[in-house]
């Protein structure tokens, strides 16, 4: 008895300020309450085998089963604020920022028929942007009846992951130089929608534009589309500083900044089923040209559902709710 009295007088403190935290969850401190925890079900099983059937046994087994059932209740609310990101939260995103996506990819159609045009006209800007060596690798390639042959020069794993790792990184920049007031975003899509035009003109002039639609565009349907929306992130960042309305430039930068980080965290998936797709589809040329086209379809049908008609859902059952 003796022995017990110390054993809780020494620890009393700790559990109370714990049954404390507890009570308080919602501003205490995470990792102090995973700390204490700890130390709980240490003194619980010192407790158990010491006291078994006294009150502070009785004590220390209620404190910690609150604690497992709050740790437990936040671990579950974590895993479903997951699910409402993807399903929820960034569709009202895409569905208020529209205007952003909309521009961001009028930017990149200009630059594209900007780029073909050019390539139509100057015999040497395809080289320009392309550079000598790959325009001389795919000739030969084109000579060989293999024009597609350069996506499959890279093994196919390294290809996975050196495509998602550049795309991933392509975004991050066409967000980022939103920062100097959209202007570095507008370059980003504007230099690779350039460089997509004159690349598919390089094609058409040789004969082979419809077998380099069903080739590129297997991935290129997701992956250019995630870079119209990484440059709509980057337009939404510059233009809060452009045009912050009733707010600081500060409050509406912070708050575009993290509206737009969404935004691009949304796109890694994508990124990274058309580095998949790039990877370990898109150089099997041979396969049924039904099937590659369906292929870009299905990847255009999704496009248009995840980012134009499933946020309208959303939203409307957004104004039923309230």
């Amino acid at each position: 008895m003796i022995k017990e009295i110390v054993f809780l007088n020494s620890n009393a403190q700790k559990w109370k300020r714990f049954e404390k935290l507890l009570n308080s969850a919602k501003t205490s401190n995470p990792n102090e309450i995973a700390d204490l925890f700890i130390e709980i079900t240490d003194d619980l099983a010192y407790s158990r085998t010491f006291y078994k059937r006294s009150a502070t046994t009785a004590y220390l087994n209620s404190l910690a089963l609150k604690a497992y059932r709050l740790i437990y209740k936040n671990k579950k609310e974590s895993y479903k604020r997951l699910i409402t990101f993807w399903t929820i939260e960034l569709p009202l995103i895409y569905k208020e920022k529209r205007a952003n996506i909309i521009y961001s990819l009028l930017i990149f159609l200009i630059a594209i028929g900007i780029g073909a045009i050019s390539a139509a006209n100057n015999i040497d800007f395809v080289r320009i942007i392309l550079g000598d060596q790959y325009v001389d690798m795919t000739l030969e390639n084109i000579k060989n009846n293999d024009p597609m042959a350069v996506y499959k020069s890279m093994q196919q794993t390294d290809m996975f992951f050196f495509i998602s790792l550049n795309n991933i990184y392509v975004s991050f920049l066409a967000f980022i130089y939103g920062i100097f007031l959209s202007v570095g975003t507008a370059y980003v899509l504007f230099s690779n929608g350039i460089m997509l035009g004159s690349f598919q003109y390089f094609f058409y002039e040789h004969g082979v534009f419809t077998e380099s639609v069903l080739t590129i565009w297997i991935h290129g349907t997701l992956e250019i589309w995630a870079i119209v929306v990484a440059g709509a992130s980057g337009l939404v960042m510059g233009n809060s500083i452009l045009f912050p309305k009733t707010y600081s430039r500060l409050h509406s930068f912070t708050q575009a900044s993290k509206m737009g980080t969404k935004m691009v965290i949304g796109l890694v998936p994508i990124f990274i089923v058309a580095a998949f797709l790039e990877g370990f589809v898109t150089r099997h040329t041979e396969f049924p040209d039904v099937l590659r086209l369906s292929i870009i379809l299905l990847s255009a049908g999704f496009i248009v559902w995840y980012f134009f008609l499933y946020p309208e859902k959303v939203f409307r059952q957004k104004i039923l709710n309230n």
